[in-house]
């Protein structure tokens, strides 16, 4: 099964993601087939993919997130600043953290770091904490919508408490991905 670990954002958050993405589909010139936005009901702080893991193998990845949670108190994270993958033309927009980044990277190198002890290997790139807003197809509209992020330099969404980690599941469909919580784990 395909597996995450993620930092659940809250409603408030949701519904201001929502909006920013109705409000950029209404200020760029792109074809509806050139972009694919995630669903906000479907949006969440990704801290590491694991990929495909054995279904015996999730009981491990739980007991690591259950000890990492254990060791860290929950926090305040700033959500803000629109940006992008992919250089002049985009291939992913998504929206970024400020205030309490620096928690969020410990907590992060922390997870990182015990489940390289259990077994799964390291994440090559550097992690960078988003919230992604869309994935983009034509290289045409990544290059609008890359442009449009200049725009959007200094946007503030809100504040939301990162207090858990949860382990998720997550099947592929023609009709986007659906997740199912396998565990759920308190911050201190």
């Amino acid at each position: 099964m395909r597996v995450f670990v993620a930092i659940d954002i809250d409603e408030e958050i949701r519904k201001g993601l929502s909006d920013l993405q109705g409000e950029l589909q209404s200020k760029v010139d792109i074809k509806k087939s050139d972009v694919k936005w995630v669903r906000p009901e479907a949006v969440h702080l990704t801290l590491k993919f694991l990929g495909e893991i054995k279904d015996t193998q999730v009981v491990d990845v739980c007991n690591v997130v259950k000890d990492i949670a254990a060791r860290h108190q929950d926090f305040e994270l700033n959500v803000e600043t629109v940006g992008s993958f992919g250089g002049k033309s985009a291939r992913v927009l998504w929206v970024g953290v400020g205030q309490g980044c620096d928690e969020l990277l410990r907590l992060q190198a922390d997870l990182e770091e015990q489940l390289s002890l259990a077994g799964w290997p390291k994440e090559s790139r550097k992690f960078s904490a988003h919230l992604t807003l869309c994935r983009i197809r034509n290289p045409r509209a990544g290059f609008k919508l890359a442009q449009m992020t200049e725009n959007y330099k200094d946007f503030k969404l809100g504040s939301m408490s990162a207090d858990s980690l949860s382990v998720y599941q997550s099947q592929l469909t023609p009709q986007g991905p659906i997740y199912t919580l396998l565990g759920n784990y308190s911050l201190q």
